[in-house]
């Protein structure tokens, strides 16, 4: 198979193949599961997207970047890191990023001064294809991390990816994922950005409680209050967050914990 070095003719390529081979090149944006909805009396469907939401304990495992330029690359063996993983990077001497060659004379990752080769998935937990400019290359990846089981993403090309990354919102210990089940990831990053926004999306105030609440957590299940997550949930109250954003946060605290001894003692009537 002739290589193709430009990833738009690999999208071509990747959509004109989809007839012989529909399970590997399945258009991402038909990549959904469509079911009947019994409320609606069967008149009308729902589509839902196929990926199954989930976040990856990746701390202490292998994952494995193959292309380690300055933008995607860098991006996303930073990302590892910060999540505690091991990262093996495989990139060209003359196409690594210099903050990621400081990493590599640091010991912080391994580098392999090379592009993929037969084998290289080895001991691997997860695989990020960040350099997608060979389809040849690409398919012998995902080939290659089918046969050990290995999560795979290839960064815009999903017909070949087990798993999709999502656009994050990060605040504090809350995080919040934007997908278009892989159809749009301009979409996503633009949603991401409005929701960025405080101005746009007021739910993000929220996210300075999370310490306090987690803490609080921690103390509930020492006690061994019965709470059920709804009662959690009723428990948080916008007066509680205007309190705690006015900067008495023992205020905020001493107020969800009333209200959580007050569900557990209801619990016992």
């Amino acid at each position: 198979m002739a290589e193709l070095t430009n990833i738009r003719e690999y999208k071509r390529h990747e959509f004109a193949t989809s007839s012989k081979n529909s399970s590997q090149y399945a258009n991402p944006t038909q990549q959904l599961i469509t079911k009947t909805d019994p409320s609606l009396g069967n008149q009308q469907e729902n589509t839902v997207p196929r990926y199954y939401g989930i976040y990856l304990d990746v701390k202490d495992r292998l994952g494995i970047v193959f292309g380690g330029d300055a933008h995607e690359g860098q991006r996303k063996v930073n990302y590892l890191l910060e999540c505690g993983a091991n990262v093996k990077l495989f990139s060209p001497d003359d196409e690594i990023s210099p903050a990621l060659r400081a990493k590599a004379d640091t010991g912080e990752i391994e580098w392999v001064n090379r592009k993929y080769q037969p084998s290289d998935l080895a001991g691997a937990w997860i695989v990020i294809v960040a350099d997608t400019s060979s389809m040849e290359t690409n398919e012998a990846i995902s080939k290659e991390a089918t046969e050990r089981n290995i999560l795979l993403n290839v960064m815009d090309v999903t017909p070949l990816c087990t798993w999709i990354a999502p656009s994050l919102i990060q605040r504090n210990e809350v995080t919040v994922a934007v997908s278009t089940a892989g159809s749009s990831p301009a979409l996503a990053r633009r949603i991401r950005e409005r929701m960025s926004d405080e101005k746009n999306c007021q739910c993000l105030r929220w996210a300075g409680m999370g310490p306090l609440i987690a803490d609080v957590r921690v103390e509930q299940r020492a006690r061994d209050l019965k709470i059920t997550p709804n009662e959690w949930a009723v428990s948080i109250t916008d007066q509680m967050l205007d309190i705690f954003e006015g900067g008495d946060a023992d205020k905020a605290r001493a107020m969800l914990v009333s209200a959580l001894e007050t569900h557990n003692a209801a619990s016992k009537v």
